[in-house]
């Protein structure tokens, strides 16, 4: 009878070492799942980060023109400098998130 009831035991303690097993695989797979998940957030946000940082160079250098006094014949010839400058500013962010 014990050796019966043993085995009893044995089997029960087998069946939920089964379904720890089963549940600790599951979570290591949603573990992997969210660590990839993360990992794309980070990257998005540190895009996002680098989008507003050019913005806001964007914005100083905007108001940067806009505060200066020149004639009217150098606003021109100063915006198109500027926009040269800032198209220039963009490419390098550009080449150097890639």
């Amino acid at each position: 009878m014990a050796e019966n009831r043993l085995r009893t035991e044995l089997n029960h303690l087998e069946r939920k070492l089964v379904l720890l097993l089963n549940d600790y695989k599951k979570k290591e797979s949603e573990i992997e799942v969210l660590r990839a998940e993360n990992d794309r957030l980070r990257a998005k946000i540190e895009d996002k980060d680098q989008q507003l940082a050019g913005f806001q160079n964007q914005d100083k250098i905007s108001k940067l023109v806009n505060g200066m006094v020149v004639d009217d014949n150098d606003t021109e010839a100063l915006c198109n400098l500027l926009s040269e400058y800032i198209n220039e500013v963009d490419k390098c962010i550009a080449h150097l998130s890639e």
